[in-house]
């Protein structure tokens, strides 16, 4: 007997650049939920300047999950619980890595639930190996030259090296 997957779920973040934190959060999600649409967002406040475009970020999110077949990536610049709506999705997924991860999310989840009371706030624990992995952290290894082969797929190592030569 096989159990059926939940609704579908918005899996929020700037993804710059996606990391394989990220994509392992997006593989367990597609695991459980009929579609995951993972939210790129575009121009995103609390990380001012991205180093790459929301396109460019959803290209490489997409080359990443294409096996998955229940994920879609769509970038986004309105309110979260306004694109997860229009999306008809149920649920808002984050990853959490540490307590720092917690305190922000949790000021989140009381926001989007004053909001949208409808659209519930799931949380997923990063799995041990990426617990202490951040986008911001990766590009500042990038930045000195160090190692990104256990922290991003190759193409976005690839593309940060190039980037980040400029």
């Amino acid at each position: 007997m096989t159990a059926e997957r939940a609704g579908i779920a918005v899996c929020p973040g700037s993804y710059d650049p996606v990391t394989h934190g990220h994509l392992d959060i997006i593989a367990r999600a597609s695991g459980i939920f009929e579609l995951v649409i993972v939210a790129v967002v575009d121009l995103p406040i609390r990380k001012q300047n991205t180093l790459f475009s929301a396109e460019e970020r959803c290209r490489m999110i997409s080359s990443e999950v294409g096996k998955l077949g229940n994920v879609q990536v769509k970038s986004f610049d309105r309110l979260i619980v306004d694109f997860a709506r229009e999306n008809g999705a149920t649920v808002i997924l984050k990853g959490l890595r540490a307590i720092s991860d917690f305190e922000y999310e949790f000021e989140m989840n009381q926001l989007n639930r004053k909001m949208a009371p409808d659209i519930e706030n799931v949380y997923m624990m990063s799995s041990p190996q990426y617990s202490f992995l951040s986008s911001s952290g990766v590009k500042e290894v990038a930045t000195f030259g160090g190692d990104l082969g256990d922290l991003v797929p190759r193409a976005v190592a690839v593309r940060l090296d190039e980037e980040l030569k400029r």
